[in-house]
C-alpha cells in the first residue's frame, strides 16, 4: 500500500527541476505516491520530458500561486490563498495525504503550517527540529532552530519532550540523551531562560543529562539538544558555514599535497565520505513537531538527492505514529502560564 506524501514543486532556489526528479527518485525506492503542488501544465510538460514511458505513482494538484523566498512570511500567507504551501498542506488536513515537503520559504512555511493545520493538543509552540551530524555517525537533533526567537521556560520543557519523542520513533535511539544548550555544564551556567528550564527538564520522564555546550551538538554526546530558536538558528547557521569552510580547504589541501595516483585516489573516497557525513541532503529535512501532521521543511538550495531524502523522512515521520505519542504525552499536563512579553508569532525569517 503506497502512502501519500505532498510535495511542493516549487519551493526550492532551482524549483521545479530538482522538485520532479526528488520526486521520481522517491517513487521508484520507497513505497509512496508523491502529489506535485504547483502549476499543471508548467509541471505536466516537465513530468513528462523526465518519465518518458515511465509509469510512476506521481500525481499533479494545481495551485497558481508561489510563494517567493524573499517575501514576507505574514504578508504572503494572507494574501496568497491558492499557494502551493497552502494547498499541499490542505490535502494532508483533509487526510488525503500523510505529509507534506517544502523547500520553499521557511517563515511561510511554519506560519502556514500552524494556520492550515494547528497545533497539536497541549503544544504552545511547535518547533522545527533539524538533524545534526556527529561524530559518532549518528545524528544529533537540534530543536528548536528558528520557529520561535523568543521563548519561555516552559517552551523549552516541550521542545525536550517532542524531540525525544521524534528521536525515539522516528530515528530509532533507545532511550535518547537530552541536553539542553548552555555556555557551560553546571547548572548554574546560562542566562534565565536556561536556569529556569533545567529544573522543568529535569523533571521530565525523559533521559535528561544537563547542561550541554555547542561542542556537543558534534560529539555525540546527546541525541537531542534543546535551545530557543534565536540560538539555535545561529547555531545551525554557523555549523554550515564552518562545514563549507572545512570542506573547501580540505579539497584545495588535498589537490596540493597529493601527486600519487593511488594516493590520490585514496584521499579522493576519503574526502567523498567526510563531506556525505556533513551533507544535509543527506540527513532529508527539519520536521515541524506539534503540529497536526507531518510537515517537512528542506533547505532552499536542494537538490534532487535532498528532495528525495525529504520525502523519505516525511514518509518514515507519518508511519511512526510520532504525532500521536507527542499528543499522549501532552494529555492531562496542566496549562502553562500565558507568555508575558514574549511575541507567540515571532519566527526566523
Amino acid at each position: 500500500m503506497l502512502t501519500d506524501i505532498a510535495l511542493d514543486a516549487v519551493g526550492s532556489d532551482k524549483a521545479p527541476e530538482p522538485e520532479i526528479r526528488g520526486a521520481i527518485l522517491a517513487c521508484r525506492a520507497l513505497p509512496v505516491r508523491v502529489h506535485l503542488i504547483g502549476p499543471e501544465p508548467e509541471l505536466h510538460d516537465l513530468l513528462d520530458e523526465h518519465l518518458e514511458d515511465e509509469d510512476l505513482p506521481i500525481v499533479i494538484h494545481h495551485a497558481s500561486e508561489r510563494i517567493g523566498m524573499d517575501e514576507k512570511a505574514a504578508h504572503a500567507v494572507r494574501t496568497k490563498r491558492d499557494s502551493s504551501l497552502r494547498v499541499g498542506l490542505k490535502l494532508v488536513r483533509e487526510g488525503k495525504a500523510a505529509g507534506f515537503v517544502t523547500a520553499g520559504n521557511t517563515g511561510a512555511a511554519m506560519a502556514t503550517a500552524k494556520m492550515v493545520l494547528g497545533a497539536l493538543p497541549g503544544v504552545d509552540r511547535p518547533a522545527l527540529a533539524t538533524p545534526m551530524p556527529s561524530s559518532t555517525g549518528n545524528p544529533c537533533v537540534l530543536l528548536d532552530v528558528g520557529a520561535n526567537v523568543d521563548c519561555k521556560a516552559h517552551n523549552l520543557e516541550q521542545f525536550a519532550v517532542m524531540g525525544e519523542m521524534y528521536a525515539r520513533t522516528v530515528l530509532k535511539i533507545h532511550k535518547p540523551r537530552v541536553g539542553l544548550l548552555s555556555i557551560g555544564e553546571e547548572e548554574t551556567k546560562g542566562n534565565d531562560l536556561t536556569r529556569e528550564a533545567q529544573p522543568l527538564l529535569k523533571a521530565l520522564p525523559i533521559n535528561f543529562i544537563g547542561n550541554v555546550e555547542g561542542r556537543d551538538i558534534f560529539s555525540g554526546q546527546a541525541d537531542v539538544i534543546v535551545c530557543d530558536g534565536f540560538v539555535g538558528n545561529v547555531a545551525l547557521k554557523t555549523s554550515e558555514g564552518v562545514g563549507r569552510f572545512v570542506r573547501d580547504v580540505l579539497r584545495r589541501s588535498l589537490t596540493r599535497t597529493v601527486t600519487a595516483q593511488v594516493g590520490a585516489l585514496l584521499s579522493r573516497r576519503a574526502f567523498n565520505d567526510f563531506r556525505q557525513r556533513l551533507d544535509y541532503r543527506e540527513y532529508g529535512g527539519a520536521p515541524l513537531l506539534g503540529v497536526r501532521g507531518v510537515c517537512i521543511i528542506g533547505h532552499g538550495s536542494s537538490n534532487d538527492r535532498a528532495i528525495y531524502n525529504c520525502i523519505r523522512v516525511a514518509y518514515e515521520f507519518s508511519r511512526s505514529g510520532a504525532n500521536e505519542l507527542i499528543e499522549q504525552s501532552f494529555a492531562g499536563r496542566p496549562k502553562p502560564h500565558p507568555d508575558h512579553g514574549a511575541r507567540p508569532g515571532a519566527t526566523i525569517q
